[in-house]
Parts: C-alpha cells; sequence; structure tokens
C-alpha cells in the first residue's frame, strides 16, 4: 500500500527516475545479449563486472564480446588491466563508480552487466571499507612498485619467520608474502584483530591478507569497520545498505540441461576460434618467463585465475612436436573436457551465489529482482527483450507492475 501511494504520488509531480540496471545470471544465459539491447533502446552505456574480461588481451578464453556483438554501445571496464598484475575488487569498485556517478549525472541508465558476483555487490551495496579520504586503496601503486622492485632484486626476504613488527615495517602486498605460511599470517592478525581472525580459516589468505593490509592503512581492525556498516541504517549480516536505492535486477535464468549443452557448445566454438593458439602465444609469452625463473605456474594472480589455463596447463607445457603426438592429443581432448566440466560447475556455483546472497537473504534489502526465462531462444524478443524494457519504463515512472511483469523479490523504498 505504502509502496503504490509512493508510486502515484510521483506519478502527479512527474519526477521519473534513472534507475540503475544489473544483468546478472550464470555464464551463458545471455547477459552479453541483453544488456546490448537495453542499452541500444536507453541509449545508455555498460560497466562490465567480469574479473577476467576486464585484462587486456585473451578475447577468447574471457569470452569479451566482439564488436560486431557491442553494437557500438560503450562498454566500460573491458580490456584494458596487465594480465599478470592483480586487479582486486575494491580495484574495481573505485573504477565502476566514478563512470556510475557521471552516467546519471548525465540522466543515462547505466547497465552493470556481467557474472562475477562480488563485482555487482561491491556496486550494489556499501560493503568496502573506506580507511580515509583518498579512497579504500589499501596499498598505492607506487608502494607496490618500490616493493616489487624490492622482491625481484632480492632485498626483501618474508618467509615463516617473520613477526608483526617486521611484517607492518613495509606496505603489505600478496607478493611479498608467498612464501609465509597462511597460519603465520593468521595468527598476526589474531594479535591485531582477534575478532576477525576468529571469522577466518587460517587458509584463507588473501582475505587474512586484505585484513591486515586494512588494519596498517587506517589503523583499525577491519572488524571494527565491518560492524560499523552493520550499523547502518538497512545494514545486514553481510554489511551495508544499498548504494542505490533506484536500482533493479534482471536475473537471466535457463534450463540447466540447456544451459550445460549450451555451455558445451560455445566451449567447442572457443577452440574453432583459435582458443589454442591464444593460449600457447600468451603462455609462451608470459609464463614461460616464470618457468624459465624456475618459478612454478601461479594460477592465483592476473589472468591466469581465468578458467582454461588450469585446464590446459600440461597441454601447454608440451612441445610442438609433442603436441601433434597421440599423447598430446589425447591431452589436448581431456583438456577440453576439463574446460567444460569447470564452465557448467562455475554456472552452478554463479547460481548458488545469487540463491544466497540475493534471493534468500531475509535481512538484507534488495532492489527489485526480476527473472527473465532465455531458456526458448526463438522467444528472446518477447520474453527478454520486450519484458525487460517495459519493465525499465514501468519502473522509471513508478507505475504499478502487472502480474506478468511481477518481480521475484521486492523491497520497499522510501
Amino acid at each position: 500500500m505504502i509502496q503504490l501511494l509512493i508510486r502515484l504520488i510521483n506519478r502527479l509531480l512527474k519526477k521519473d527516475k534513472t534507475p540503475l540496471i544489473f544483468v546478472i545470471g550464470p555464464t551463458g544465459v545471455g547477459k552479453t545479449k541483453l544488456s546490448v539491447e537495453l542499452a541500444k533502446h536507453f541509449e545508455s552505456e555498460i560497466i562490465s563486472a567480469d574479473s577476467m574480461q576486464l585484462y587486456k588481451d585473451l578475447d577468447i578464453i574471457t569470452n569479451k564480446a566482439t564488436d560486431q556483438e557491442k553494437q557500438g554501445v560503450p562498454h566500460h571496464l573491458i580490456d584494458f588491466a596487465d594480465p599478470l598484475r592483480p586487479f582486486t575488487v575494491v580495484d574495481y569498485r573505485n573504477r565502476a563508480l566514478p563512470i556510475i556517478e557521471k552516467l546519471l549525472k548525465e540522466n543515462k541508465t547505466p547497465i552493470i552487466a556481467g557474472g562475477t558476483m562480488y563485482y555487482v555487490e561491491s556496486i550494489l551495496y556499501k560493503i568496502l571499507i573506506n580507511p580515509d579520504d583518498q579512497g579504500d586503496d589499501l596499498v598505492t601503486e607506487k608502494d607496490e612498485e618500490t616493493m616489487r622492485g624490492m622482491i625481484d632484486s632480492g632485498n626483501v626476504t618474508l618467509d615463516g619467520t617473520i613477526d608483526k613488527e617486521t611484517l607492518f615495517a613495509r606496505p603489505i602486498i600478496p607478493k611479498a608474502l608467498k612464501s609465509v605460511p597462511s597460519e603465520v599470517l593468521h595468527s598476526i592478525l589474531r594479535m591485531v584483530d582477534p575478532e576477525m581472525a576468529n571469522q577466518l580459516d587460517p587458509n584463507e589468505k588473501r582475505k587474512i591478507i586484505r585484513s591486515l593490509q586494512v588494519y596498517q592503512k587506517s589503523g583499525r581492525k577491519h572488524s571494527e569497520w565491518i560492524e560499523e556498516q552493520k550499523s547502518m541504517k538497512g545494514g545486514n549480516k553481510f554489511g551495508g545498505p544499498l548504494r542505490y536505492p533506484n536500482s533493479l535486477i534482471f536475473y537471466l535464468i535457463c534450463d540447466e540441461e540447456v544451459l550445460n549443452k549450451r555451455l558445451d557448445d560455445r566451449v567447442d566454438s572457443m577452440i574453432e576460434q583459435g582458443l589454442i593458439d591464444e593460449m600457447t602465444k600468451f603462455h609462451e609469452n608470459y609464463n614461460m618467463t616464470r618457468l624459465e625463473q624456475k618459478q612454478t605456474a601461479d594460477y592465483t594472480e592476473g589472468i591466469f585465475q581465468s578458467i582454461g589455463f588450469k585446464e590446459f596447463h600440461s597441454y601447454l607445457m608440451l612441445s610442438p612436436e609433442e603436441k601433434e603426438s597421440e599423447k598430446g592429443q589425447k591431452l589436448l581432448k581431456n583438456s577440453v573436457e576439463r574446460l567444460k566440466l569447470v564452465t557448467r560447475r562455475y554456472a552452478r556455483k554463479q547460481k548458488k551465489w545469487i540463491k544466497n546472497r540475493l534471493l534468500s537473504a531475509t535481512d538484507r534489502p534488495t532492489p527489485d529482482i526480476f527473472e527473465l526465462d532465455t531458456t526458448n531462444l526463438d522467444q528472446w524478443n518477447t520474453q527478454v527483450k520486450e519484458k525487460a524494457i517495459e519493465i525499465v519504463n514501468l519502473f522509471s515512472h513508478y507505475q504499478s507492475y502487472p502480474d506478468e511483469f511481477k518481480p521475484i523479490k521486492q523491497t520497499v523504498y522510501v
């Protein structure tokens, strides 16, 4: 009733709102297609929320939209980052928010599309800390470059014997801590932030380092920042409130059997487009340098986290002659099958995240969430594209949703 009154008042005042649109769903469900169609219709721009497509090169393995698929629509945060440098969710948020604010000031509808759900969450909610007026840059680029130089020259040696004083004497970056056991870092975290240490498993090294960075940069416990966000109006067990109340979410779904077939076909298409040559060239140019320095292949940083590299590692390590052999071709076939398997598994993981963090979260405010079924591509225009456009128009004009457009989850905003 209250929501209906709000909509009626705003309609009478003719105060339309510019929404922020999120297009989410598992990989292969059609997020790129719908986001481009919406951007063209509403004359807006797309901000990618894909943690692998932001890296330069490797267009096939990361499944970047082609120029033809983009249809002239401006895309942000794609194909710009150094493939060998870590790019965190904080980095993403700090680049995405100014773009969104600029579009909103121009009365354009920002469209965030992608399947990296913690990227989506960083825009949707106020969940990341801001330790000072300069933002959440826990390690500046200058600090990181200095530390990397010291590490590469052998002037910094951090190992299992490190203590609290030594750790905090320099800017904390993950590369400097590769030889430090996670349990050691966890014990140091317990000294400075026991509450956060109790929440983290001793093996969660990335999260432990993150909390140590927060403490070093801000002088406050990470746990204090999180509790502060939870206590804000609209805060919840996951963190802070919604960042943009005028948001709506399109959750694209697809029958699992149909989606699995679609994903398998996409892998076959990637192979035909030259996936193997793309990975081989990148492996030769970048990964071989690590191996020549007697370093093991690291699949925890940069583009190497992308689905595909781990699965094809053994094949990529073969000589050209070995790749053509019966053994090499068998290894290639097995790598392709593993890639299909992990892709299907990733889609299930994405759906689980959406269910747990958005759909089933009872104490967390969410924007209106609309489910669009992409199973039957022959019905795309009527069941996906046209439906989404009509929903945006209704939302923008504060009009009530007819039964066929009802959201699967709805929150009242005042």
